[in-house]
């Protein structure tokens, strides 16, 4: 359940690699995540660590808004995505007990299986180079997203559909193959994925605050999920949590994400040889759950998360025993940046802080004008529309993200560093706009 954005976050830090780690103080650290949730672009919990001790442990914010609770290290928040390492992690260790080879074909786990479907191995399905395509980009599913959907039904949606690419040609994110690894995990294991990842992952890592986030559970110190900001602050879309399963269905907490940072870089669990495997990046970096990428000769290790309501983020260098964790409950949310803030600050990098943004209120009617489509090119559109008092923009084959008025015309985004500003005649129609980003100049006429 990754979120996708209107660009690409990046990740990776850029100081020499000869440099020596920087004696960066743990004041600077909260000034930093202190400086995000200020300019309100991150509620949540941070972590930094080094050599498994953390130099910032830190909750911001309202785990529970109507409760008035805080956040704090021990709140546990719906991971998203960094799910995926640790259904990799099953993976593998299936394979070390003999109840699967990664170099399986998926057709010996799904019956019936399509004919397009016969050359993809689980090792297609890990690197997201399977050709699936992606279930939770399909126009219908935030109308279906409520609906209870355990694997052997989500299945049912994307197995007859036609693959993107032939297996293995390239990578595309899929969050439709890690629903069908969770599948696969079960068959192989002879019991449910959340079962086996207790027993197997959680438990022998002493991780007592990570599990299967359902609903249902009486969950002590549990964050509920927020959309917006200010008087446009809700609760998050309901999702069934039998829909993201091994994509995307746990919950943990920044001290447990630390100890599986140790866990990790100790080789525990895992046979050397799997180790490797688990991180050896394929197409476009990626490898099991993880972007694996060397910046500066150090390897950075990296992944986020996008979920209703939450935005979380995960990045370590191993060499220099080093882990940022960031779990946010609040949408839009910098958690990716603030993250790779921490990362740079601690590899001895100059880190500016974020400026808050001074947001105006504008009437709906002026608000309703900017409502429409605008074509950065054929095939990529910005669809705007009206929602609860708020503009939203949502680009092709991508989810929906606020923007807030800066002015009457230049709208700007929370989640990345980017501004809308519409374009308008003498007439005072509205014809366009241009997105800046990244220094970036990028005019989309309206259709």
């Amino acid at each position: 359940m990754a979120m996708k954005q209107l660009v690409t976050v990046v990740l990776l830090a850029s100081s020499a690699a000869s440099q020596l780690l920087a004696q960066v103080s743990p004041q600077r650290l909260e000034e930093q995540a202190q400086a995000y949730f200020d300019a309100g672009r991150f509620n949540g919990t941070a972590l930094l660590a080094k050599d498994g001790k953390p130099m910032l442990s830190q909750g911001y914010g309202m785990a529970n808004v109507e409760w008035n609770i805080p956040n704090a290290p021990d709140t546990k928040f719906r991971l998203g995505s960094i799910t995926k390492q640790f259904t990799a992690m099953a993976v593998l260790l299936l394979d070390q007990q003999g109840k699967l080879k990664v170099e399986d074909a998926v057709c010996k786990y799904v019956d019936p299986c399509p004919d397009a479907w016969k050359p993809i191995t689980i090792h297609h399905l890990l690197t997201h180079t399977s050709g699936i395509p992606n279930f939770t980009s399909f126009p219908d599913y935030t109308k279906t997203m409520m609906l209870a959907s355990p694997p052997a039904e989500s299945l049912k949606r994307f197995r007859d559909k036609p693959l993107d690419f032939t297996p293995g040609e390239k990578m595309s994110y899929s969050n439709s193959g890690y629903v069908l690894l969770g599948l696969i995990v079960e068959k192989a294991a002879g019991t449910k994925y959340d079962e086996y990842t207790r027993k197997n992952i959680f438990q022998p890592l002493g991780m007592k605050d990570t599990g299967y986030d359902w609903p249902s559970d009486v969950l002590p110190k549990r964050a509920s999920g927020y959309e917006g900001a200010g008087q446009n602050l809700r609760n998050a879309a309901y999702l069934d949590m039998t829909i993201p399963h091994a994509a995307g269905s746990l919950y943990s907490t920044v001290l447990d994400l630390m100890k599986w940072d140790e866990a990790l870089r100790a080789g525990k669990l895992l046979t050397p040889d799997n180790y490797r495997r688990y991180f050896t990046p394929d197409k476009n970096n990626y490898a099991y759950g993880w972007t694996v990428r060397t910046v500066d000769g150090a390897e950075v290790i990296s992944h986020g998360g996008g979920i209703n309501g939450f935005s979380t983020m995960i990045i370590r260098v191993p060499s220099q025993s080093l882990v940022a964790v960031t779990l946010s409950n609040v949408l839009p949310s910098q958690a990716a940046r603030l993250a790779q803030d921490l990362i740079d600050l601690a590899r001895g990098k100059e880190v500016a802080k974020p400026v808050k943004q001074t947001e105006v209120q504008l009437p709906a009617e002026t608000l309703k004008k900017y409502v429409g489509e605008y074509a950065l090119s054929p095939t990529f559109v910005l669809t705007v529309t009206l929602e609860n008092g708020m503009l939203m923009t949502q680009a092709t084959g991508q989810q929906k993200i606020p923007v807030f008025a800066k002015s009457e015309r230049v709208f700007f985004l929370k989640v990345v560093e980017a501004e809308l500003e519409f374009q308008v005649d003498e007439g005072g129609a509205v014809t366009g706009l241009i997105l800046n980003q990244n220094g970036r100049k990028m005019p989309a006429k309206r259709k």
